[in-house]
């Protein structure tokens, strides 16, 4: 009995968090683009005029509308559904290609002959110093001997000003 009890510790639940409560909105991506469709704009939407559409079409908006929407925006742009024209916002045309990313592309890659096998891949940066280099450090150099002549090496220190002897003494 005991086993039973543990077994019915955790109610279940009657029916799925989803069934209890109906969603009241639809996504924003299908907000965004039938907001674009009935604005009809040559030019395209601008951002505000999108927002003032779905704000007064879906009065139950969530309290980061405007985030939500700019996070929508961009990610619709960069997926190539919506084109961004003069800070105006426009449906693609299906049979234009998706946009390019930044930079040059990467060049083709040849294939591989079959049975190759790749190295790992060397991680990014500069290799952390060995704790125990599997080399000695190297010994330091002798200094050599002071020079033949018996003078220091660089510029003789400033010392007192030579003074001129008086002509005719």
């Amino acid at each position: 009995m005991a086993a039973e009890e543990q077994l019915n510790f955790y109610p279940q639940p009657s029916a799925p968090a989803n069934d209890v409560i109906p969603p009241t909105l639809p996504q924003y991506p299908e907000m965004i683009l039938t907001a674009i469709e009935e604005l009809n704009e040559n030019n395209g939407s601008n951002k505000s005029a999108i927002s003032k559409y779905i704000e007064s079409r879906y009065g139950d908006l969530p309290p980061a509308h405007s985030t939500l929407l700019t996070r929508h925006l961009n990610g619709m742009k960069s997926a190539g559904q919506l084109l961004l024209i003069k800070n105006n916002y426009l449906k693609a045309d299906p049979n234009s290609p998706t946009p390019r990313g930044r930079g040059r592309p990467p060049k083709p890659k040849a294939p591989l002959p079959p049975g190759t096998v790749l190295p790992p891949a060397r991680p990014r940066g500069r290799p952390p110093k060995s704790q125990y280099p599997s080399d000695p450090p190297p010994l330091p150099k002798p200094k050599p001997a002071s020079s033949v002549t018996g003078k220091k090496r660089g510029r003789p220190p400033k010392g007192k000003p030579a003074v001129a002897e008086p002509v005719g003494a």
